[in-house]
């Protein structure tokens, strides 16, 4: 049987759909003060993000564009949208949103997730959710899921107003403070202390608009000895113009509670990804990143972890793809600012038809953080000779008493094992896939069953026709 050619392989039809836009509403491209006043009128702001929102601004105007890392000589703010509506309020009943947006979540598998495997949803469709809902025995738990405006009129009003920017200040560099000033959807959710939820609560943004901008923030605090697992999902279709995402994420885990966020990022390849995590974990938390970025055309992401409190840990598994037309700088960052702390970080990259993938560690260990262990294990795999993969670590350690250690390698698919699993029957094209699999495999087996399917598939269907 005829192999496919590259292009229908490829075929991104479950992502790269789109609708129009039907008595959306928009704010003018660009950003100025007009704008975000006009955002925040919309949102019906209280008067303290209000005026967080435009002393976001005045950051975001007069701070620099890095200097390092891949280019966003491509992103131009004035032709960025911050803000569409949608043409539907937000709703907890799956009848209730509009055909367009509920076939859209549909394709993309929301609906038969939560069913199956799933403790509550969140649907973003543009710049505001439109589906809310969480299950009534996880509700009776007195866990909170919810969207982060009604949170914000609501009885957690005050918890928000303490945490919200607090991990990632709008100083901490220009698109932060870009997100302070135009933040739109997004989530909240607290899980009281000593409830254990065992089944995910995922949250799916999806970017329709046409050159515009995706600013959710998701607010998460797991307080002592609770136990959550939260998945994050993204996506949008392909356009001809540039669009962006900076959403920012804030994790709070305190005295013995556990966190595992799980991330698949596989924005079209006109997609600024920019985003922003944090976490800060408290004595005997534990913090579990896994996270998949397979999309974009230019990525800059790197979770941070502080580990506050002594017996703190942290474990990041992660793995990105860059092919044709991408340049993906991701990492990781972790300071350990209390004794007894542990970070163990194991990342895989690949890069195929030109695509450049960085990784970038920060290690800090503190004078305070006596006895801290940390570990980074990072291995590239270039699939061609026009791809690049660059290891781009940091440590710095202010005491003699700590155990770290540093692992990076960088290589190409064995000749010798293709030859084998060649003469074992299998097309070149397929040993190659199988050989990429599993490299994979360390990620994929953490990731949620669907997502390793998923990501497996992205794989075998990059891998086809790449040859020569």
């Amino acid at each position: 049987m005829k192999q496919k050619t590259f292009v229908d392989d490829i075929n991104r039809e479950l992502y790269d759909f789109r609708y129009e836009e039907k008595d959306y509403f928009r704010v003018r491209s660009g950003l100025d003060r007009a704008v975000v006043e006009e955002i925040s009128s919309e949102k019906n702001d209280p008067q303290w993000m209000h005026d967080f929102r435009l002393r976001s601004l005045e950051i975001y105007n007069r701070m620099p564009v890095q200097n390092w890392g891949p280019s966003i000589d491509g992103l131009d703010m004035d032709n960025i949208v911050t803000y569409v509506r949608p043409n539907t309020g937000m709703s907890a009943k799956w009848s209730d949103v509009p055909d367009e947006i509920k076939e859209t979540f549909e394709k993309l598998g929301i609906p038969k997730a939560e069913r199956q495997s799933l403790a509550g949803v969140g649907a973003q469709y543009d710049s505001e959710l439109v589906y809310h809902n969480v299950r009534k025995e996880v509700e009776e738990q007195g866990v909170i899921y919810t969207d982060l405006e009604s949170a914000l009129h609501g009885p957690y009003q005050e918890m928000i107003r303490d945490h919200f920017m607090k991990l990632v200040p709008p100083t901490d560099h220009k698109f932060a403070a870009l997100h302070g000033a135009v933040w739109s959807g997004g989530s909240f959710v607290y899980v009281p202390a000593g409830v254990k939820v065992e089944i995910p609560l995922q949250s799916y943004f999806r970017l329709n608009a046409k050159g515009a901008g995706q600013f959710e923030h998701t607010l998460i605090i797991v307080d002592e000895g609770a136990d959550l697992h939260f998945i994050e999902g993204c996506s949008a279709p392909k356009y001809n113009v540039a669009n962006l995402h900076a959403g920012c994420v804030e994790l709070y885990v305190r005295k013995n509670a556990k966190l595992r966020y799980s991330t698949i990022e596989n924005w079209s390849k006109n997609m600024y990804n920019l985003n922003t995590k944090r976490a800060l974990v408290a004595e005997g938390g534990s913090m579990e990143w896994v996270s998949g970025s397979f999309g974009s055309h230019v990525s800059c992401l790197y979770p941070m972890t502080i580990l506050e409190g002594e017996e703190a840990s942290m474990n990041f598994t992660g793995i990105t793809f860059a092919g044709e037309g991408q340049d993906l700088d991701t990492g990781v960052k972790v300071v350990h600012n209390a004794p007894h702390t542990t970070s163990s970080i194991g990342t895989r990259s690949i890069s195929k038809s030109g695509g450049v993938s960085t990784f970038r560690s920060s290690v800090q260990i503190t004078a305070r953080a006596k006895k801290a262990r940390a570990s980074v294990s990072c291995q590239s795999l270039m699939l061609d000779e026009i791809s690049r993969s660059d290891t781009i670590p940091s440590m710095d350690i202010r005491t003699g008493d700590a155990d770290i250690g540093h692992e990076a390698r960088i290589g190409r698919i064995s000749d010798e094992a293709v030859y084998y699993l060649r003469s074992r029957g299998l097309s070149e094209e397929d040993a190659r896939a199988m050989i990429v699999t599993g490299f994979c495999e360390s990620v994929s087996r953490e990731l949620p069953l669907e997502y390793a399917v998923e990501m497996n598939n992205l794989i075998r269907l990059e891998m086809k026709g790449s040859i020569g």
